[in-house]
């Protein structure tokens, strides 16, 4: 069934003509033919809204006893019986005289919804259960009867009923809202001007944002890229300098210059996660932008201008605000920077700021953890290496005369050996002591500081810059290394992360337990809610940390959608560290939805199971029960007729149909009541100790005589079962046998101990049954081949492995060699160790 649709009326206060504008709307649809009724409207004794009733179908109100008086209420179930179209409801935010069915007239409007009626209704602004504080704070009254916004926000059609506070205070004044006695009260206290403009305010901005809620969804939907200018939206670019804040502060002053003006934060960083940012920074930045109530958003790109132009676009951005450009004069060679590009680039529908401020030409600087790549000794020995190593080197070569350019070779390797062990700053060291070194004491002058041949200045250059150009590509080296080790780590954890997609593995705790120790958190947690305003709730946690219950509570979070987030305490994560844990974020997203979807699914499993099964009991009842009945029914009336005069063997004959009749209709009932105790896993068996002997002679009772020889020695040991479920078993066992075994070809029962079981064997000689179908045939309401209607209902077989595995046995079928069937039910032996069959349900298990 389809649900229906809500249409709300939204006023920003009592009177402005919700209920009013609602009756309009009925009488318009019953006059275009649709089945409209009044669940409940009230009128408050306005003569206008009264005569509004006149004309519309009203369902009788149902009446409640609460402390002494008696209140009209909506009378839920006869609307539902009546099933209109159409309802109309009144006061959205009511709270039901206790007695009713449920606690909000909102939750009542949901079972009209869910029953397929389309419903109707009103509400005031100041009944948003969001918006108690604000109304609180502008009225000076705290509203008792509240609405969810989510209620009001899935609406499919929300209308806003709006009058001027001038209009709003005239209506009052001549007693169109309230009697005459309560009209100076109103306008003095709640009706004064400012409370209803800033009602009203309030109203327009929640519509307003619905409308861009909307407007966003359909430029989505129908690809529109062209920037709408319905409202302004400021777009900040932050670089996670300490500019940031003063760009935030000025897109915000922007926003407040236009109506409905909105902030929009965005950082941009690169795709190989190499940033120069300040995850602090970052961090207070983002507060800054959401206590200004704007947004804040991390965008992925590695062409900053064209992501972030992308971005604004895609958000319907207005303008631009961009910081002047720390970068210095020199670095202009390189290109023109963002702004200047993010400019020419944006065309006519965006407005770019460039917005000076105290960092401008000051330089980005080095990232400050690059020499860390190489690890600290590594490091030691490179200073070592670059600072003692040349006059070390000197002083050898003080004592042997080898040439200049060997002289320079020389400390030319010390000065590639401190860059291999140190990068770049102990290698520049090397080199400018060890240039320093062979002008000293190996270039003409000696022991002065000047050179005297040419040559020689060009061969000390040289030095130097084969020394900086090793010592650059070994930093290099060293950072792409770290780089390709990063990468590799992270595509190991995404590949692991996408086997679990592919295979459905790993549990949520499972998947949090490998977040944590992967980024070495104390604990991390997935965090839900169901709406914006609704609190958090835990889905899963792991780790000994202090609990969290809401994102900002801990020391990173990342969110996953609206509703959702993956909240970890231990230490702050660096910058690049997030495009991974959003990964696993994403990823335990996926798990929790799989988790519920699987559950979902099995309960929709037993759902159809229960439905098989009543399909197939209904059809057994329809026509296997039936035909006994019919003949029980037929041989009565034969005996009563009074026109016949029955012989005794007729009469006889007739009794015995009515018996026969009798035990066929006893036996069916009794196993559909022990399917159904099966199915609803209530067997539970009162096992102990007893010889076979006992029980299987008596199973043989309800088949005739010489149709099943028994072979059951005394020898064998006793079995830990329940009586009365193996003597049912054995009995249906027999039975099925008997129904298919030729004539002059008896069933045999014979019983054998085989290690710690027993194996009760029951044979027969019939057409057998083929090995793709010997599983089948256990199950409820199935018969094998062409049996007929009237050999059952196909519960025997069924009811017998349900009462073998409850007792911890087993039952299957095998061929009987020469053709047959042969049932094998195997027990546990008395002192052997419990051990239920692995199909057993659980509820079995537990009894």
């Amino acid at each position: 069934m389809a649900r229906g649709k809500l249409r709300i009326h939204l006023g920003a206060a009592p009177g402005v003509g919700k209920t009013y504008a609602m009756l309009s709307e009925a009488h318009r649809r019953v006059g275009r033919g649709t089945d409209c009724v009044v669940g409940f409207v009230e009128h408050h004794d306005r003569p206008r809204t009264e005569v509004m009733l006149h004309g519309l179908e009203q369902v009788p109100r149902r009446e409640l006893e609460y402390r002494g008086g008696v209140f009209p209420e909506m009378d839920l179930d006869a609307v539902l019986a009546r099933r209109p179209q159409v309802a109309l409801v009144d006061e959205l935010a009511h709270t039901n005289v206790p007695g009713s069915r449920n606690a909000k007239r909102w939750q009542d409007v949901e079972e009209l919804l869910a029953a397929g009626i389309d419903v109707v209704s009103t509400v005031n602004i100041q009944h948003l259960e969001s918006l108690g504080d604000v109304v609180e704070s502008i009225t000076g009254v705290r509203q008792q009867e509240t609405v969810p916004d989510e209620v009001v926000r899935r609406a499919d059609q929300v209308e806003l009923v709006d009058m001027t506070p001038e209009a709003l205070r005239r209506r009052m004044a001549h007693g169109n809202i309230y009697q005459p006695d309560k009209v100076d009260a109103a306008l003095s206290n709640y009706f004064r001007p400012g409370n209803l403009t800033a009602l009203r305010e309030l109203a327009l901005l929640w519509v307003a944002d619905r409308v861009d809620a909307h407007l966003t969804q359909y430029r989505s939907e129908h690809g529109v890229s062209a920037i709408w200018g319905s409202r302004e939206r400021i777009v900040v670019g932050l670089t996670g300098g300490p500019e940031g804040r003063t760009l935030i502060r000025r897109g915000a002053r922007l926003a407040e210059k236009g109506a409905g003006g909105e902030v929009l934060a965005v950082y941009i960083a690169r795709s190989d996660g190499l940033t120069s940012a300040s995850p602090k920074e970052l961090a207070q930045q983002r507060t800054l932008v959401e206590d200004l109530g704007g947004t804040f958003h991390h965008v992925v790109g590695d062409d900053i201008p064209a992501a972030l132009l992308a971005f604004a676009r895609g958000a319907n951005a207005t303008q631009i605000v961009l910081g002047s450009s720390r970068r210095k004069t020199w670095q202009y060679v390189f290109g023109p920077g963002v702004g200047a590009t993010v400019a020419r680039e944006s065309g006519p529908d965006l407005d770019v700021h460039i917005v000076t401020h105290d960092e401008v030409a000051k330089g980005r600087g080095l990232p400050v953890a690059r020499g860390a790549r190489l690890g600290r000794s590594r490091r030691v020995w490179g200073w070592i290496a670059g600072v003692a190593g040349p006059p070390l080197l000197a002083v050898l070569l003080n004592t042997v005369d080898l040439g200049l350019a060997n002289d320079m070779l020389l400390f030319l390797a010390l000065t590639v050996a401190a860059a291999l062990l140190g990068g770049l700053l102990p290698a520049l060291a090397s080199a400018a002591v060890g240039s320093l070194l062979l002008n000293y004491f190996y270039t003409p002058p000696l022991h002065r500081w000047t050179i005297a041949d040419p040559k020689n200045i060009v061969a000390i250059v040289i030095f130097v810059a084969v020394g900086a150009a090793v010592a650059s590509v070994v930093d290099l080296a060293a950072r792409r290394t770290h780089q390709a080790a990063r990468l590799r780590a992270e595509s190991e954890i995404l590949a692991f992360l996408a086997g679990n997609v592919l295979r459905g593995e790993t549990g949520l705790e499972d998947l949090l337990e490998r977040v944590r120790e992967t980024f070495g958190m104390e604990s991390a947690a997935l965090l839900e809610r169901a709406g914006d305003v609704e609190p958090w709730t835990c889905a899963g946690r792991v780790g000994r940390g202090r609990p969290v219950e809401r994102p900002d509570q801990a020391d990173v979070d990342i969110p996953v959608g609206d509703h959702m987030a993956l909240a970890l305490t231990g230490r702050v994560l660096p910058a690049e560290d997030r495009r991974v844990l959003a990964a696993f974020a994403a990823q335990a997203a996926v798990v929790l939805d799989r988790r519920r979807l699987q559950e979902e699914a099995d309960r929709a499993r037993t759902l159809a199971e229960g439905n098989r099964i009543r399909t197939a009991l209904l059809a057994a009842v329809s026509h296997d029960l039936r035909t006994p009945l019919a003949g029980i029914k037929a041989a009565v009336t034969s005996l009563r007729a009074e026109d016949v005069e029955w012989s005794e063997e007729d009469s006889a004959e007739l009794l015995e149909g009515i018996e026969e009749g009798a035990d066929r209709l006893d036996h069916l009932v009794g196993n559909l009541l022990d399917m159904s105790r099966l199915q609803t896993g209530t067997v539970t068996p009162l096992i102990r100790e007893i010889d076979l002997d006992e029980v299987v002679p008596m199973a043989l009772g309800g088949v005739p005589e010489g149709s099943a020889g028994l072979d059951v020695p005394e020898t064998l040991p006793m079995v830990a079962v329940d009586p009365g479920l193996l003597e049912r078993a054995v009995a249906n066992l027999v039975e099925n046998a008997v129904k298919y075994s030729p004539p002059g070809a008896p069933v045999l029962v014979a019983a054998s101990a085989l290690a710690d079981r027993v194996e009760v064997r029951v044979v027969d000689r019939g057409p057998g049954v083929p090995d793709e179908a010997k599983e089948r045939i256990f199950e409820p309401f199935q018969r094998h081949g062409d049996a007929p209607r009237g050999a059952g209902v196909g519960l025997g077989l069924a009811v017998a492995r349900g009462f073998a595995e409850a007792m911890g046995g087993t039952l299957n079928a095998e061929d009987t060699p020469g053709g047959g069937l042969t049932m094998v039910l195997t027990l546990r032996a008395a002192g052997a160790r419990p051990e239920l069959h692995p199909a057993a349900e659980p509820e079995r298990q537990a009894s």
